[in-house]
């Protein structure tokens, strides 16, 4: 329970679904958690009056991590309050599944804003603010070894944060902060069950070795792990969370 006591987390993306689940986890192991949200703020705010009632500090802060401003002063509240960062679960992305000749130069540049460029710009300023021997755990996707038709933009920007987070793995060495990367398989959340047919869904979720969709909890408990001093030799790595579907 007390393995991240006297730690300060950011979890973007944590007002609902696997994020939720990842800021609860990692308070209930004793870290204080920045809920951040893009638009609800009445679900963030439910995330941390439930964190406050395991005896741990929480705030939530409203940050795009599609803009770099918001990205920076999420830190730079994070830091007004806590005084440090330990730990960033960039958990926080968007989705859509179009053919190639249905998708719009919008929606490309859209969803590389969110999965990429938050990343990779919460990333730098955990580079130029995160205490020595801190965590970073990024969030691809399954599907990156998969072929899914009309998954094709999705997966491009998961397999950037996959190699962002082997290039970071190296770069932030001389200062012990470990980067990984997580690869849920499907999991049942909104997000995975939006613009999804029953019949969508179950297929998927048909293609794990247990045949079933993976929930929150199972996320949030390797989260847990990475950010823990008991994964300090795990860096680099591309942890697929995902009953064995790829």
């Amino acid at each position: 329970m007390a393995a991240l006591t006297e730690k300060v987390a950011i979890v973007t993306g944590a007002s609902r679904g696997i994020g939720r689940a990842i800021a609860l986890k990692l308070a209930g192991n004793g870290a204080s958690v920045v809920v951040n949200y893009a638009g609800n703020a009445t679900k963030a705010q439910e995330v941390v009056a439930e964190i406050e009632k395991l005896g741990v500090e929480a705030i939530a802060v409203q940050a795009d991590v599609s803009k770099v401003a918001d990205i920076q002063r999420l830190f730079e509240e994070t830091i007004k309050r806590f005084g440090k960062v330990d730990i960033l679960v960039n958990n926080a992305g968007i989705a859509f599944y179009k053919p190639i000749t249905e998708t719009t130069e919008a929606d490309f540049d859209n969803i590389y804003a969110v999965n990429v460029k938050g990343t990779y710009f919460t990333c730098q300023q955990a580079a130029l603010h995160m205490a020595e021997g801190g965590r970073i755990i990024n969030f691809s996707s399954s599907t990156t070894a998969m072929m899914l038709p009309t998954y094709s933009a999705y997966v491009a920007t998961k397999g950037a944060v996959e190699q962002i987070t082997r290039v970071l793995a190296k770069e932030l060495g001389c200062k012990k902060i470990a980067v990984n990367v997580i690869s849920p398989g499907p999991t049942d959340t909104e997000l995975f069950r939006e613009g999804k047919t029953q019949e969508q869904i179950d297929r998927l979720a048909n293609m794990a070795a247990f045949s079933r969709l993976g929930d929150v909890q199972e996320i949030a408990n390797v989260v847990a792990f990475l950010a823990s001093d008991e994964a300090r030799w795990i860096t680099g790595q591309n942890i697929r969370v995902n009953g064995g579907i790829a």
